[in-house]
């Protein structure tokens, strides 16, 4: 069977060709395509931000924005396929205007992560992957986010939302589906998934305040740092059993602490032995 770049084939079976864009939106598309194109030596390593602007579009990658991706990059669809089943950033299918992930890799699983996916379920009627009947909100668990500090954390829109509970995590979920405006605990403000999109297929970030929005490593993260550079780090002792608050204060300047403990100068193990760096014999 002969085929041509643009032809799509399931199961040994030709299917027929994807639809094209209406002609106004595609000539919006090539227009934005090739600013992204010029930006590299080989066209094809345009290809995952072309992927995201098609989402831009889209809200996932379609049939119709693999087949665009193919003709402005000299692909086949199969490649273009490859590539953005690959990767989860990719919806393979229609989603919501703000994908809500909560992380249950194993810190925001032990911290409470697995308890706020498990309430969202419930709470929102929809399984993994799956998106509201009003069509805002997809729910998805993900993998780690880099943001340990802040355990359990939750995602709308790759933006940050951290150490969540069971019921701030609902009261999120209730203020998107509501439409009531909701802000990040650090970072650029909140924008609908294909704004987003757009954002991360190179195109300038408009959001008012977004350029002087601020993130980063939480207080845990920067103890190494911080010993590394031999300023003092004082200590902090773990949150007891009984759930009782801890005796000691949190570290000066920190203005965002994290849901776990900090480093401790004793092993909770075995408090007659310190944790710190073995001292030298004859020291």
């Amino acid at each position: 069977m002969t085929t041509t770049p643009n032809s799509e084939v399931s199961l040994g079976m030709p299917q027929l060709p994807a639809p094209d864009y209406p002609a106004d939106v595609r000539a919006r598309l090539e227009t934005d395509a090739k600013e992204v194109i010029a930006r590299y030596p080989d066209s094809r390593s345009a290809l995952l931000p072309l992927l995201h602007l098609t989402q831009s579009e889209d809200g996932y990658v379609s049939r119709t924005g693999v087949r665009f991706c193919a003709e402005m990059l000299g692909l086949t669809t199969a490649e273009v396929t490859a590539v953005s089943t690959f990767y989860s950033m990719y919806r393979r299918k229609p989603s919501g205007d703000y994908q809500v992930g909560v992380c249950t890799n194993t810190l925001c699983a032990v911290m409470g992560g697995d308890a706020i996916f498990d309430e969202l379920k419930q709470h929102l009627g929809v399984g993994n992957n799956e998106t509201t009947e009003d069509g805002k909100v997809t729910l998805e668990h993900i993998e780690c986010n880099a943001a340990c500090d802040f355990a359990p954390v939750v995602m709308v829109n790759w933006e940050f939302f951290d150490n969540q509970t069971v019921e701030s995590a609902k009261q999120l979920v209730d203020d998107l589906l509501a439409g009531e405006q909701v802000s990040p605990t650090r970072g650029a403000p909140l924008c609908t998934y294909k704004e987003t999109a757009r954002i991360l297929a190179g195109f300038p970030d408009e959001r008012p305040g977004a350029v002087d929005a601020t993130g980063g490593a939480g207080p845990a993260s920067l103890i190494g740092l911080k010993l590394a550079k031999g300023e003092a780090v004082p200590a902090r002792t773990p949150r007891p059993r009984d759930g009782a608050a801890p005796k000691d204060t949190p570290q000066p300047g920190s203005e965002h602490l994290s849901s776990h403990d900090a480093p401790q100068t004793t092993a909770p193990s075995d408090p007659a032995n310190p944790t710190g760096p073995v001292a030298e014999e004859g020291k």
